[in-house]
């Protein structure tokens, strides 16, 4: 039995040796900046092989190694992709722009989205107070911004985000119990 227990901490110790760093990984949500797809606190798990295989698509959360001009140490960021390679990206009249076409983003309408004292109705789609663009967005660069977007430091601020900085896509939030389910 004791050999039984020796192997299998062993297979265990490997398992963690080789899927955290190449395959899946917990991360942390420290902000509302995601809300209201994740809150701050949630625990998350992200797929780090995935885009080994396919380029980040709209709409994909991701998480990546902040650029140098929104966090000098380089911190882990969470963001959703907007913008692709190519693609000009723009934020007027409180909308969202993909190559002038106003994107449809049901993902930001939430209420709490606003910082006090604002109160809206439930449902109400809480759009940008800021414009911003036109940008296009470089080869192998994204444009990515948090759902809360009055309260997030994301590309309207830096710009594009380097390819190379993606670590992998947010599947799974599985901290609190209340809150387990695919990250949308």
């Amino acid at each position: 039995m004791g050999e039984f227990i020796e192997a299998l901490l062993f297979a265990l110790v490997l398992v963690f040796l080789v899927i955290r760093p190449f395959i899946v990984q917990a991360f942390y949500i420290p902000s509302a900046s995601m809300r209201p797809a994740l809150w701050e606190s949630d625990r998350i798990l992200v797929n780090k092989f995935i885009y080994r295989f396919r380029q980040p698509q709209r709409f994909d959360v991701i998480v990546f190694k902040a650029p140098p001009e929104a966090s000098p140490d380089e911190k882990d960021f969470i963001k959703r992709v907007i913008g692709l390679p190519g693609e000009i990206v723009e934020v007027k009249n409180g909308r969202v722009y993909i190559n002038h076409k106003p994107l449809n983003e049901n993902y930001v309408d939430e209420e709490w989205a606003l910082p006090p004292p604002k109160k809206v109705p439930p449902h109400t789609v809480i759009r940008p107070e800021y414009e911003y663009g036109p940008y296009k967005v470089p080869p192998n660069m994204l444009f990515v911004m948090g759902d809360n977007r009055n309260n997030s430091k994301d590309s309207h601020y830096w710009q594009g985000l380097s390819m190379d900085r993606v670590l992998g896509k947010a599947m799974v939030i599985f901290w609190p119990p209340s809150r387990i389910g695919l990250v949308r």
